[in-house]
């Protein structure tokens, strides 16, 4: 066995899909130096230009269902925040991970590896060099195919048999670098997107700390993901919603 890493996760504040994702990787690994959270919003994004967006593409129902979940999750504390706090691990809010203040926190921690998770920020290459081990991606899907944003809803809506989670080493492309895991497992007839994304995440906390047992014992296994192969999706349009629909799916 070779040496622990020092580990902090860069992730979003999500109160749906999240929390039950480090609670599994920090039961797992309770030495985990810190979480950094930031907005769940794109770059240039507003809270309200956000919620128009999904609003114009998956309509009224879903959005009032998204919005009653999370008030609902809220409202009972749940939150990576609680999460953190539940199991000891230090978690600090931040605005832009590419923040020299943030560079600055993570060189203190003594970071090895930075593991990012549904984090809506891109990467700068100070960032990426930053930790000693490397700087890690888990994407929800089977890469190179279904890159960009919203595997999930794509897969569903092209009628994939098969989901998948994948990790891999950062570089400065988007989901580029070399891949060091990935996981497939079926995708269930009628399955809601709701329902395929928590089984995702609980799919993708396993291998990350499959990655991580990898990564110390000095067994990692890097295979090159070629700019150029595979499918890149962007948001989806109100077409993209209506084949998700008639193939047979829903949102909750």
């Amino acid at each position: 066995m070779g040496r622990p890493v020092t580990l902090v996760y860069l992730t979003t504040d999500d109160p749906l899909y999240l929390p039950a994702f480090f609670d599994r990787v920090l039961t797992a690994r309770p030495d985990t130096a810190a979480v950094f959270v930031v907005p769940p919003l794109y770059r240039d994004q507003t809270p309200i230009a956000a919620a128009l967006r999904y609003l114009r593409t998956f309509g009224l129902r879903a959005t009032y269902e998204l919005a009653a979940r999370t008030f609902a999750a809220r409202a009972r504390r749940r939150s990576i925040r609680a999460t953190c706090d539940e199991h000891g691990v230090a978690c600090f809010a931040v605005d832009d991970v590419n923040d020299t203040d943030v560079l600055d926190r993570l060189g203190e921690l003594g970071t090895d590896v930075l593991v990012s998770v549904s984090c809506p920020q891109i990467f700068h290459r100070p960032l990426i060099e930053l930790p000693a081990r490397g700087c890690l991606n888990v994407h929800g899907a089977i890469l190179p195919e279904y890159r960009g944003v919203l595997p999930s809803f794509w897969m569903l809506a092209n009628g994939e048999a098969r989901a998948g989670v994948s990790v891999f080493f950062v570089n400065d492309t988007i989901d580029g670098g070399d891949l060091c895991g990935q996981r497939a497992f079926e995708i269930r007839p009628g399955e809601s997107l709701d329902s395929l994304l928590r089984r995702s995440k609980a799919v993708a906390a396993d291998l990350v700390l499959e990655v991580l047992d990898d990564i110390e014992a000095g067994t990692t296994a890097r295979q090159p993901l070629e700019a150029g192969r595979g499918s890149y999706y962007s948001w989806p349009d109100r077409a993209a919603v209506r084949r998700f629909h008639a193939a047979g799916h829903r949102v909750w």
